[in-house]
């Protein structure tokens, strides 16, 4: 395990300014003939406006970064998203709408009856795409998890249009990971109004490309509703699970606390952060549906409390549900320790507050019986008399304050499938210092780091003529602070982590949480 003295990481949370022009990468060994097209990232890359700080790690306004592959060449651009949060904050040069854990103070230039009136307006919620990227027919957007989507052009990183999902389904907001089918459908879950004035999660369906051209958001429709287990306080949600037939939803004891969210927010300036609680006695409740047609099936799955974010994958297996996914052990949400003054101290401090975090660990989790044993996972389902289930995980990996997070797998073929490998970013005390493999089956794992060297997500790219579920490359994005050439591109082999080209940038690249490679 790496130790990180000299503090390089900071750089990783560093404003840098957006390019006018690609810039040309300096790449060794030999990037593969199959890649061709973008590898599209997003994250935050201004850290401040004027004198005023953004405090937390989602804070930051977002800048996507592409790395184009040509001819065994490759090139590299980035652009400041033209988001409503950015551009008011650049004309204005303060914070003008709050992030997720910075309160944007009232315009000082209105008197105090304007300023009124504007509170009864209501909330100005951030556009702030900074965490993901994915493809709705056509078009592409960058997203956060609120309800507005920003339609971008993925070979100019030109911003098109701002677009809010409450006005086509009813949603407060959407995740930044859907799944994604074959066809272009898309599947995604978030918080909504349920029956009864009482909260409840929708997953949402928008079809693949339209044979009329006509955008395929105007036929959103809402597929099934699963029900909130505190009536006033709705779960976090970040991802969900789904198999060929099944969504799987993971209700966590992470709550968003809706009526402080609504009152205290106006009055005293309140952050999305300040409205995060736990229920500790509530522990883990894992819901199931039916896909086609959806349908909520009432079953009472619970286990031990775990705030979560990312799924690894979910499949079935002989009439059970197999569903493997980061966990994070107990009810403290993770989120509060990720503030950006945690994350640049130095070395010694950065250690001491991630040992109060909660424990990450890799979960399987299945609903099957004793009585029918999957070879490879000892996770057990037990029936109570009250005809609930209790889920008790088998530990897939384990690490002290080693995370396996922002997983990924060779999801075009084995999405939903039953599969053996994950690829994953590991988190030493939530500092990214390398990138892993896992075969779930046999937890065997692979790693690939370097000193001083922050890499971000890794995505698999297959072989084009793969026979092998791990037959592809990785592609992620290296802040090497110290180096002559302070970022690059790495391609690794996805069989062992070896090294298979890197292409060096002349510029620094601050931290990307998600993206996609577009063929």
């Amino acid at each position: 395990i790496f130790e990180h003295p000299a503090g390089g990481y900071r750089k990783l949370f560093e404003t840098c300014e957006e390019l006018s022009e690609t810039l040309p990468t300096t790449v060794t060994g030999r990037i593969p003939s199959f890649l061709k097209g973008s590898l599209l990232r997003l994250g935050p890359g201004l850290f401040e406006v004027g004198d005023e700080p953004f405090y937390h790690l989602f804070d930051g306004q977002a800048l996507m970064h592409k790395f184009d592959f040509k001819n065994g060449q490759v090139t590299y651009f980035r652009k400041f998203i033209r988001t409503d949060a950015y551009v008011r904050a650049i004309t204005e040069k303060r914070v003008v709408i709050t992030e997720f854990g910075t309160f944007a103070y009232p315009d000082p230039c209105k008197n105090i009856f304007s300023r009124f009136f504007t509170y009864f307006q209501g909330v100005e919620v951030t556009d702030n795409c900074l965490v993901n990227v994915y493809p709705i027919g056509e078009d592409y957007y960058a997203v956060t998890e609120t309800n507005y989507i920003t339609k971008v052009n993925t070979d100019t990183l030109e911003t098109l249009k701002k677009v809010d999902m409450c006005s086509y389904v009813n949603i407060n907001g959407v995740t930044a990971h859907p799944h994604i089918e074959r066809d272009g459908t898309v599947y995604n879950i978030g918080n909504c109004m349920g029956k009864g004035a009482s909260l409840a999660y929708n997953i949402v369906r928008i079809p693949p490309t339209q044979k009329d051209k006509s955008d395929p958001i105007d036929k959103s429709k809402v597929v099934v509703q699963f029900p909130s287990y505190q009536r006033f306080k709705p779960s976090y949600v970040h991802s969900f699970g789904k198999t060929d037939n099944y969504f799987v939803f993971v209700e966590t004891p992470v709550k968003i606390n809706l009526l402080k969210f609504l009152s205290a927010w106006s009055i005293r300036g309140c952050n999305y952060m300040d409205c995060f609680e736990s229920n500790e006695s509530q522990g883990t409740l894992f819901h199931i549906a039916k896909k086609d047609p959806g349908e909520y099936i009432d079953l009472k799955f619970k286990g031990a409390p775990i705030g979560m974010f990312h799924h690894i994958n979910a499949f079935e297996d002989q009439g059970f549900i197999v569903v493997d996914l980061c966990a994070w052990k107990g009810f403290e949400f993770v989120y509060n320790y990720l503030w950006l003054a945690n994350l640049r101290a130095n070395w010694d401090e950065v250690k001491k507050a991630a040992m109060l975090a909660p424990q990450p660990e890799v979960f399987g989790c299945s609903d099957h019986d004793l009585d029918l044993i999957l070879p490879y996972t000892t996770a057990t389902a037990t029936m109570y008399a009250d005809g609930s289930t209790w889920l008790e995980p088998e530990v897939l990996f384990s690490s002290p304050h080693q995370a396996f997070e922002f997983p990924q797998i060779n999801y075009k073929r084995y999405g939903g499938k039953n599969y053996t490998y994950a690829y994953a970013l590991g988190l030493n005390h939530f500092i990214p210092d390398r990138i892993c493999k896992l075969n779930v089956k046999t937890k065997e794992t692979w790693v690939w780091q370097e000193p001083d060297s922050y890499p971000s997500e890794p995505l698999f790219v297959q072989t084009p003529d793969a026979v092998d579920e791990d037959d592809g490359v990785l592609l992620t994005i290296v802040a090497a602070p110290g180096a002559q050439r302070p970022a690059y591109l790495l391609i690794l082999n996805a069989k062992d982590l070896s090294e298979v080209a890197r292409a060096e940038v002349e510029c620094t690249i601050p931290v990307t949480f998600h993206g996609m490679y577009k063929p």
